[in-house]
C-alpha cells in the first residue's frame, strides 16, 4: 500500500509536518485508507483538507479516480446535477444525458468539500447515497449503483449546524464515523520552516530561478505571522516572494505586507539576540511545549524524548523565558 507521506521529500503533494498533531492526522489517515468507511475531515480553510483526501485515496488501493466537488461553489439545482447527473430534457439546457460525479467516482473516491453548505433537500439525497450507494439522475427514474468511497470536508461546526436545524442529525451521524481534524498552522509553528522550504523549492523551479533560502529577517517574519489563511496563505506568500524577488535569498521586503505586520520579535527574547536566534526561537519553543505535553509535563521525560539531558532542558527553558508551571496551567 502506498504510504501517506508526512514530509516534503517524499512527494510534491505530500502532507507535510513532523508536529505531533500532524503525525496523529497522518497515522489516522494511514489506518483508515483501505477501509470503506466514510471519512469527515474538519478544520479551518487552508489547512489542507483536500490534500489529505487525495493522500487517503492514493493509499486506498482503489482502482477508480479521485473526484472532487466543491459543494459551496454551485447553486442547489446545478449541484444536484453535478453530483448525480441528469437526463436529457430534465431542465432547460439539458440537451443530452450527462453522468454525475458519483458515477465518475465508481471504484474510486468522491470528495465532497464544504458539505456544511448542502441544502436540506440535497442532504436527504446524500443520506440515501451514503447508506445505499444508489441514486437517480435528475429527471430520470433509472437507478444507478456505485462503489465509491466518500470523503467529506467542512470548516463549519456541523454539530452546531445540527443544533440550529440547518444540518440533518441523521446525516451528521452518518458522516461522523471517522473524523480527522486538520490543525491550524498557528498550532504547529515548528512545521513552518519545512513547509516554507517546500513551497520555495517548488516555486523556484516553476519560475526558473535560483533561490537558496530565506534571510533571517524573512524567516523571522514568517515565523511570527499567525497565518489566518493557514498553509494555503503560506504557500501563496512564498510563491509571491519567489516570483517578485530578485536575489538568491527571499528577503523580508519580498513578503506580503500582511506577513510583515506582526512587527519585530519581542516578548521573551532578549534585545541583544541575533536575528537568527530570534527566528529559530519560535519553533524551538513549540517543540519543547509539545515534548512536555506528551510527557505529562514531566521535565525528565520531555528531555529524554528531545534527546537532551535535563540540565540542557532547564537552560533552554530559562533562555526562552518559559515557565513550565504557567504553561501547564494554561494548556
Amino acid at each position: 500500500m502506498p504510504p501517506i507521506a508526512s514530509t516534503a521529500s517524499s512527494s510534491a503533494t505530500a502532507v507535510i509536518g513532523s508536529h505531533p498533531a500532524m503525525q496523529q492526522v497522518v497515522d489516522i489517515a494511514r489506518r483508515v485508507a483501505r477501509m470503506p468507511a466514510t471519512v469527515l475531515i474538519t478544520g479551518e480553510s487552508g489547512t489542507g483538507k483536500s490534500l489529505l483526501a487525495r493522500e487517503i485515496h492514493a493509499a486506498s488501493g482503489r482502482s477508480g479516480r479521485f473526484v472532487e466537488v466543491a459543494c459551496g461553489s454551485l447553486a442547489e439545482p446545478l449541484l444536484e446535477s453535478e453530483l448525480f447527473g441528469h437526463a436529457a430534457g430534465a431542465f432547460t439546457g439539458a440537451t443530452s444525458d450527462r453522468e454525475g460525479k458519483f458515477l465518475l467516482a465508481d471504484r474510486g473516491t468522491i470528495f465532497l468539500d464544504e458539505i456544511g453548505t448542502a441544502s436540506p433537500a440535497l442532504q436527504v439525497k446524500l443520506l440515501r447515497v451514503l447508506q445505499e450507494l444508489e441514486f437517480e439522475p435528475v429527471g430520470s427514474s433509472d437507478t444507478h449503483r456505485v462503489d465509491a468511497r466518500v470523503i467529506l470536508a467542512t470548516n463549519d461546526d456541523l454539530a452546531a449546524l445540527v443544533a440550529s436545524g440547518r444540518f440533518r442529525a441523521d446525516l451528521f451521524w452518518r458522516v461522523n464515523v471517522i473524523t480527522i481534524e486538520m490543525p491550524p498552522l498557528r498550532q504547529r509553528v515548528s512545521d513552518i520552516p519545512e513547509l516554507a522550504s517546500h513551497f520555495l523549492a517548488r516555486a523556484a523551479a516553476q519560475a526558473g530561478r535560483e533561490v537558496s533560502g530565506f534571510s533571517t529577517a524573512a524567516l523571522g517574519a514568517i515565523l511570527r505571522h499567525p497565518w489566518p489563511g493557514n498553509v494555503r496563505e503560506l504557500q501563496h506568500a512564498v510563491e509571491r516572494a519567489v516570483f517578485l524577488g530578485s536575489s538568491n535569498l527571499i528577503e523580508a521586503a519580498d513578503l506580503p505586507a500582511s506577513v510583515l505586520a506582526a512587527g519585530p520579535a519581542g516578548g521573551d527574547l532578549g534585545q541583544g539576540e541575533s536575528p537568527l536566534k530570534q527566528a529559530l526561537a519560535a519553533p524551538e519553543r513549540q517543540l519543547i511545549i509539545d515534548a512536555l505535553e506528551r510527557a505529562g509535563w514531566r521535565r525528565d521525560m520531555a528531555a529524554q524524548s528531545l534527546g537532551i539531558n535535563r540540565t540542557t532542558l532547564y537552560k533552554k527553558l530559562k533562555r526562552l523565558g518559559m515557565d513550565v508551571a504557567d504553561l501547564h496551567a494554561t494548556r
